[in-house]
Order: structure tokens, then C-alpha cells, then sequence
């Protein structure tokens, strides 16, 4: 008789879980939406990095900079 009252608690501890994680309206990111997010993670990444690196590039470089930088907002433009 206790093992079908655990059983019991059990399933309701799992029904309240669920119940709880309905209301808070999550749920799992498809793998699309994870590839786009981690895209759009390293371009932003990079696009940090080349503004790193523009504050003390010469003049040749930090043009070379400025178009991968152009580039970069480019592809972030598309994601979002």
C-alpha cells in the first residue's frame, strides 16, 4: 500500500514540474534557433574584436578593419 501512495507522489511532483515549466512558457530551443544564436554570438564576438583592434591600428589597417566591420554588421543585419 505505500509503494502506490510513493507511486502517487511521484507522479505528482512530475505533473507539478511540468505544470510549472507550462506556466513559465518555456521550452527547448530547436536546433535552428541554436545555430542562430551561436552565429550571431561569434559575429558579434568578432565584431568586438575588430573594434579592440581599431583603436590603435594605422591607418591601412584600421581601413581593412572598417570594411570587415562593415561586413560583419552586414551579417547581423540578416540574422536579426
Amino acid at each position: 500500500m505505500a509503494r502506490g501512495f510513493e507511486s502517487k507522489a511521484v507522479e505528482s511532483n512530475r505533473q507539478d514540474a511540468e505544470d510549472e515549466r507550462a506556466a513559465r512558457g518555456k521550452r527547448r530551443p530547436d536546433v535552428r534557433e541554436i545555430e542562430t544564436r551561436q552565429k550571431r554570438e561569434g559575429l558579434e564576438l568578432s565584431r568586438r574584436r575588430i573594434l579592440h583592434e581599431m583603436e590603435n591600428a594605422n591607418e591601412r589597417r584600421r581601413a581593412s578593419l572598417q570594411a570587415a566591420l562593415a561586413h560583419l554588421d552586414g551579417e547581423l543585419a540578416k540574422i536579426q
